[in-house]
């Protein structure tokens, strides 16, 4: 058969919706990840101020969420950090109310800058301290707000991580607003944590969030304790330095069904060993600076890292973590979904 022949057999079952497998077969199975994600670097210092011009542009309860999403350079235009996971910085300004709303999207914050802001969940509110992470489950209502007054309060920034490219691909998100900008309060704040997050469990435990970790706040001030006594008194792993992963504290396993979270110290001198995992991962530097190396089909690239800087490593991109003086890490990535189906690969260079 000529090669226009198969061109016009290829015409032919086109107008019936089809094509051939053996023209698309290497490029649907690869013989390794293959990635169209790019690594990338948010700094700080050059999003803030456009953070800040925002909350002079449009308020809270006209933007809903007033958010600045970081795209990939690879995925312009389609709301995504990679090819699964959604991120953003999201101003609150003191007085505002961002309104009530749910979705079936599972979310996270993690706090960036400021006090004096809260987020409520199903009628319990916290407070948001830079380091915090919190978790708003699937379709659980809920608000945000800076009760503070112009004059004596702060901006406060937090980053989001949601699922959002993810239950587009299923084709299962959707919204419903509020009826009021703040939903009721109806249990005091810290409740959550007295419930589940003293190694305890009330005796007829029932999961209030499906497979959602039953608390959603988990102050930095006890991670951070924790990285720093390990580091004291641990090993120090040499390609992770000291790194813990958020847990359901119901069942040990993932925050979210979709997302992990996860904070690591990196010691003064730290020079990690190169590794690469099929998860994609999102990075917010919560104290202290360093280096990354990021390799992938594209080549290398390196970037220095400081304070509330931003950075995502794709998919099998092999990564090295440095640091001089110490620094510690905040990260989120989709590898609930791997583990779940059985795909997730990790290599540990030397």
């Amino acid at each position: 058969m000529s090669q226009q022949d198969r061109q016009d057999f290829y015409q032919a079952i086109s107008q019936h919706s089809m094509t051939p497998l053996w023209e698309v077969l290497h490029a649907l199975v690869p013989a390794k990840p293959n990635t169209p994600c790019r690594p990338a670097l948010w700094r700080y210092s050059d999003v803030r101020p456009f953070l800040m011009q925002a909350g002079q542009l449009i308020t809270a309860e006209e933007a809903v969420r007033r958010v600045l999403i970081m795209e990939n350079p690879a995925l312009r235009g389609q709301s995504a950090i990679t090819q699964s996971l959604y991120a953003g910085l999201q101003l609150i300004l003191p007085g505002e109310v961002a309104p009530s709303h749910r979705h079936t999207q599972s979310a996270l914050r993690f706090v960036v800058e400021g006090h004096g802001a809260f987020t409520a969940v199903n009628g319990e509110r916290t407070r948001m301290q830079p380091g915090d992470f919190i978790i708003t489950p699937s379709w659980t209502w809920h608000d945000h707000g800076h009760d503070a007054s112009a004059e004596a309060g702060e901006p406060v920034v937090w980053l989001d991580g949601l699922d959002i490219p993810m239950l587009r691909f299923f084709d299962a998100g959707f919204a419903e607003n509020g009826s009021a900008a703040s939903q009721p309060l109806t249990q005091a704040e810290g409740t959550s944590y007295q419930r589940f997050g003293t190694n305890m469990l009330p005796v007829r435990y029932e999961p209030p969030f499906g497979q959602t970790s039953p608390i959603f706040s988990y102050p930095y001030e006890r991670t951070r304790e924790a990285l720093h006594q390990l580091e004291k008194n641990a090993p120090v792993d040499a390609w992770d330095g000291v790194k813990l992963r958020y847990i359901n504290p119901a069942t040990g396993g993932y925050p979210m069904p979709t997302m992990a979270t996860f904070m690591q110290r990196l010691p003064a001198g730290f020079a990690g060993q190169p590794y690469r995992q099929t998860d994609g991962a999102v990075f917010s530097v919560v104290e202290g600076s360093g280096q990354v190396s990021i390799e992938g089909p594209g080549g290398i690239s390196e970037f220095e890292f400081g304070p509330r800087d931003h950075f995502v490593i794709p998919s099998w991109h092999t990564t090295h973590l440095q640091s001089a003086d110490g620094c510690v890490l905040f990260s989120f990535s989709d590898r609930p979904v791997h583990v779940a189906l059985g795909i997730h690969k990790e290599e540990r260079a030397s």
